[in-house]
């Protein structure tokens, strides 16, 4: 058995999938369009999708099940500012002084994920 999609919920599916869109490089699913009440954020295989879904209320509680992603092609720290570029915020910094640890950041909608370090950089 193998994961097909992460589903979030979101106040405006189009809106936030068009951020992970930006931040993954992954492009939306077919003839996803604004106002739908879903949206898929196609990504490679055999990574699962992102399936954005609509629902009334707001986010209230820091999310049960969040994504930790590895930078590829940039550091950790790199990686930390495009994405604060793109609209994300800080919500919680973990980097310690010997360059270890990651940093939890909100999406639009203050949904929380995590940047870890690169290969390259747990690596040496």
């Amino acid at each position: 058995m193998i994961p097909r999609h992460i589903t979030i919920d979101a106040a405006n599916p189009y809106e936030l999938a068009q951020f992970w869109c930006t931040v993954t490089g992954w492009p939306l699913g077919e003839g996803d369009e604004p106002g739908d009440d879903e949206v898929l954020v196609d990504a490679p295989a055999p990574v699962p999708d992102m399936l954005f879904i609509a629902v009334p209320e707001a986010k209230s509680v820091k999310n049960r099940v969040h994504i930790d992603w590895v930078p590829t092609g940039r550091t950790r720290d790199e990686e930390v500012e495009r994405l604060l570029g793109l609209g994300a915020s800080i919500h919680e910094d973990h980097r310690l002084p010997d360059g270890r640890g990651w940093v939890t950041l909100l999406d639009p909608e203050r949904n929380e994920f995590c940047i870890e370090r690169s290969d390259a950089e747990r690596a040496s």
